[in-house]
């Protein structure tokens, strides 16, 4: 029983991240999830892996009322929690863009119905028919609310090169301008357009609005390093599918992650959390 819910871990969690945007709340949603499972006649289910994702998409759609409650709330600009990881193989040649913090920050646009639609079936190719069951939808809602979101997506979503290599060149040129105090190679680095958002939440220092412009950004980059960054160590990392970059301070914890979009060889989005408690699942 354990074995055969633990094959369909990695997929589950990834349904309940990108349907909720935060590890706490994917991970509350797995637990109960698995309380779901122990409880449920598991010799009568056919096909256990639609049957998992359809129970921890429930679960998932029940909590997302309370979690746009709580982030109306939120002081400043609010962020997903990061998923880090190892920096990916060099032959991974793509981007998984479906995790990133610029996808999962637009989704925060949606409703909870076209966000587990739009999720479910743009991602995770589930039909609509047990989307419907779900949400509680007819179908023909269903297929509305995903066309709804697919457009809102379409609409306020990044510019976004899919080749991995791309990607991390501009990002290494943006760690070694900032490192070496090198405006004019940060301004080279972002697009005109920039914008830099930052999640503090309240907590820690942060822009409280998002900052647009290359030369603005890159400005307060070089002040960032300056003032606060000057005993830290940065480290590339896989940043929600994408080389991005962790910033450790000298007792060892993060401090800050930050995630790039990146289109026609310049940085159009940075995102950096440094919410503390958004940070503290990570582990240098």
């Amino acid at each position: 029983m354990v074995e055969l819910f633990e094959t369909h871990r990695r997929h589950l969690w990834g349904v309940a991240y990108r349907i909720l945007g935060t590890v706490a709340d994917a991970d509350d949603a797995m637990q109960e999830t698995w309380l779901r499972w122990e409880r449920a006649d598991q010799a009568a289910v056919e096909d256990v892996r639609a049957y998992l994702t359809t129970t921890v998409s429930r679960v998932c759609y029940d909590m997302l009322t309370s979690a746009r409650a709580k982030r109306e709330s939120y002081v400043g600009q609010w962020l997903p929690e990061p998923v880090v990881e190892e920096l990916g193989p060099e032959d991974r040649a793509t981007l998984d863009d479906s995790i990133s913090l610029a996808l999962l920050a637009v989704l925060e646009r949606l409703t909870p119905a076209e966000r587990t639609s739009f999720v479910l079936h743009d991602v995770f190719d589930v039909p609509f028919e047990e989307i419907a069951d779900i949400v509680g939808r007819s179908t023909g809602a269903v297929r509305q609310l995903a066309s709804r979101a697919r457009v809102r997506v379409r609409e306020y979503g990044p510019r976004r090169t899919p080749e991995r290599s791309a990607h991390l060149k501009v990002v290494a040129a943006f760690a070694a301008a900032a490192a070496s105090g090198d405006l004019p190679g940060l301004v080279a680095a972002l697009d005109p357009d920039v914008v830099w958002t930052a999640d503090g939440g309240g907590k820690v220092t942060a822009a409280f609005t998002p900052v647009t412009g290359a030369d603005k950004v890159a400005r307060l980059v070089l002040g960032m390093v300056e003032r606060w960054y000057t005993n830290m160590s940065a480290e590339f990392r896989e940043v929600n599918g994408a080389p991005g970059v962790l910033v450790v301070d000298a007792a060892g914890a993060v401090d800050s992650v930050l995630a790039f979009t990146v289109a026609e060889g310049r940085i159009t989005r940075v995102d950096v959390v440094r919410n503390p408690d958004k940070l503290r699942h990570l582990a240098v």
